[in-house]
């Protein structure tokens, strides 16, 4: 199973048509579970996606490009969501043109635009079910990207889970919930690099 970027491309245009239609509602709710409200939840999906591209661009070896994205204050909420997309498209395009060689920093890891585009679609997923959860909003991710991306990013866990649905599993394996006879997780961790990179 790869990561690509079309996967990326489903997760963000799953979380736009999910939460667009919820634009006009109040963003200042807290996200699900998070410290932050909606709106500063979407800001953060794509400051982080626009982080990844900056990675994956210019491949520092040992830290983060130092930049922070952020929507203008007076940003609506559908302002705030197009944004997010923005850092996700541009993520794309970052994916789309980078070597398969290519590696940049990432603390879980030298990460590949396999990787990168991976961490995008578990941001995006994550963050966008945190958003339709404060709003109150139906949120059913791709279940087929939920699993490339669960193999991806914790492929100890999509062993141990086979046979979970994997958006369960990948909402599990980032602390979210717990599942039957399994405790939520304290602590998690992702894997950055290339499964056949040690």
């Amino acid at each position: 199973m790869t990561v690509t970027a079309d996967d990326l491309d489903t997760a963000i245009s799953h979380v736009v048509a999910a939460l667009g239609p919820a634009t006009g509602d109040d963003w200042s709710v807290p996200a699900g579970t998070l410290d932050w409200d909606c709106r500063r939840t979407a800001e953060h999906i794509g400051d982080c996606l626009m982080s990844y591209a900056g990675q994956l661009v210019t491949r520092p070896a040992g830290r983060y490009v130092r930049f922070e994205a952020t929507a203008d204050e007076d940003a609506s909420a559908a302002e705030v969501l197009e944004f997010a997309e923005t850092g996700a498209r541009i993520l794309i395009a970052a994916v789309l043109t980078a070597s398969p060689d290519a590696r940049a920093y990432h603390p879980t890891g030298m990460a590949d635009p396999e990787g990168f585009a991976a961490m995008g679609c578990v941001e995006a997923l994550l963050h966008g079910q945190d958003i339709a959860h404060g709003l109150g909003v139906t949120y059913e991710p791709p279940l087929d990207v939920c699993a490339r991306v669960l193999a991806r990013m914790f492929p100890q866990a999509a062993v141990d889970l086979e046979g979970v649905d994997p958006w369960r599993a990948l909402l599990f394996s980032t602390g979210r919930i717990e599942l039957p006879g399994r405790p939520r997780l304290e602590q998690w961790r992702w894997r950055g690099a290339p499964l056949s990179e040690q």
